[in-house]
């Protein structure tokens, strides 16, 4: 270990791990640490069940009831990927899907009422919906007709509008559509936690809406995909695309100094031994001062033997409760997989509610979602504190990455970890650096 190297990261996340296996690809001598036995860190999934039971400090072991221990893989952040978004990018680009296969979740609702409704997926299906009434359906289609014909290089397309001062607020305004499409288009669309985007330029959830058309486009049950065994597949991918390219993995290795000189990053300290390095990449665990808290999520897994009422028994769903429905600033999101992702027993199903921490009870915050899982047989609650960087990295090479936020996509994800990539390299992230040589296949085996 006592060795000079590049770049040094601490904790395997899926933001670190990504970031190792760009680091490696361009060359970088990486070594690659973290304090627990296993992969993920905070985006791990666990099994067996046995050992979920011990992460969330439950007495005793899991009833027979819950089927063979080993056959769950349980997510502790629940995220789906965006069918062209810009994770599904970097696996395709990075080649990493060839260590992973993943199914397109069956469908995605949404809250209004009291009930669950099905995101129209085709026209078919929007013209079929009880969402909204005939009169909207027709304005809500010119809408969509609008955003998708949208280009911001070309005026016709544009309708007067200008993307980066007109507010998203006035779109609607100008399609004239009611409180309720706007919920819809906003929080099930263009998936924003809160109403903040109203007042903000209209290209942001223009994009937005056209990233949920050409993934939906790609499928066609939804916009989302999901990894069979759990979204711990994905850092170990990444991790495996950095040891090809020459990156040192060590797990279980307790961090007991990041070694500082005049301000700048020279080392870590573990186990009695010093490795150097000109660049430090970690999550907010490792260097707690040079983060500050800025908001908490709430998540509760729970754990099934149904599928969810009103979603035509599929075996994989997203919900979401718009805060308007429920009086609150966030939204509450569901992620529901099942055996048919190779994460639970047969005929067992696992949903997990997550939203923005509100108010001094967070676990009575997400009852509006816990009600439509009932009976749930197992849950689990964790109220995760939210970290971003104080220190950017510029004068002491230390990239901190932000936690995983509430959303269920890794879109943001994706934005820090270009965000880091900048900082470190001084250049903006081009996708096409990622890009594997035709010939490196090191460790794998030739297709």
């Amino acid at each position: 270990m006592e060795e000079e190297y590049d770049v040094i990261v601490l904790g395997t996340g899926l933001t670190e791990c990504i970031l190792s296996g760009i680091m490696s690809v361009k060359g970088k001598k990486v070594l690659h640490m973290d304090r627990n036995s296993y992969y993920g860190a905070e985006s791990a999934s666990i099994t067996p069940l046995n050992d979920l039971y011990k992460h969330f400090k439950l007495p005793g072991e899991p009833p027979e009831s819950m089927g063979r221990a080993r056959d769950w893989n349980v997510d502790l952040i629940p995220k789906f990927l965006m069918a062209n978004g810009q994770l599904v990018r970097m696996l395709l680009i990075t080649q990493v899907t060839r260590y992973l296969e993943f199914k397109v979740v069956e469908g995605s609702y949404v809250y209004k009422g009291g009930k669950i409704y099905k995101v129209p997926s085709t026209e078919t299906e929007a013209l079929a919906s009880s969402l909204m009434g005939m009169f909207e359906k027709r304005r809500f289609r010119k809408l969509l007709c609008f955003v998708a014909g949208f280009d911001e290089n070309n005026p016709k397309t544009m309708e007067g509008v200008d993307p980066h001062k007109t507010t998203m607020r006035a779109i609607f305004e100008k399609f004239n559509l009611g409180q309720e499409v706007i919920d819809f288009t906003g929080h099930s669309l263009a998936l924003y936690r809160t109403d903040e985007y109203l007042d903000q330029p209209c290209i942001q959830t223009i994009n937005r809406i056209k990233l949920y058309s050409e993934s939906l486009a790609r499928y066609g049950k939804s916009p989302y995909l999901y990894p069979l065994y759990g979204l711990g597949e994905l850092p170990q991918g990444f991790a495996r695309l950095s040891a090809i390219y020459g990156g040192t993995y060590m797990l279980n290795k307790p961090i007991d100094e990041i070694v500082m000189e005049n301000g700048k990053v020279v080392g870590v300290k573990s186990q009695g031994e010093t490795a150097r390095c000109k660049q430090l990449i970690c999550d907010p665990s490792y260097f707690r001062d040079r983060a500050k808290k800025v908001g908490q999520v709430v998540r509760v897994i729970c754990i099934l033997n149904h599928p969810i009422c009103n979603t035509s028994d599929v075996k994989s769903c997203q919900i979401i409760i718009p805060q308007n429905q429920v009086n609150r600033k966030h939204d509450i999101y569901v992620c529901m997989i099942s055996d048919a992702h190779n994460v639970a027993a047969k005929d067992k199903y696992i949903a997990i509610v997550s939203t923005t921490v509100e108010t001094n009870d967070p676990e009575s915050e997400v009852k509006p979602a816990l009600a439509l899982l009932q009976p749930i047989e197992q849950k689990f609650v964790s109220i995760s504190d939210l970290y971003a960087p104080t220190d950017m990295g510029k004068d002491s090479q230390v990239f901190i990455s932000r936690s995983y936020d509430a959303t269920t996509h890794f879109e943001t994800t994706c934005d820090d970890i270009k965000d880091i990539y900048q900082r470190m390299t001084g250049v903006e992230f081009d996708f096409a650096e990622m890009e594997r040589g035709k010939q490196d296949i090191f460790g794998d085996c030739a297709e």
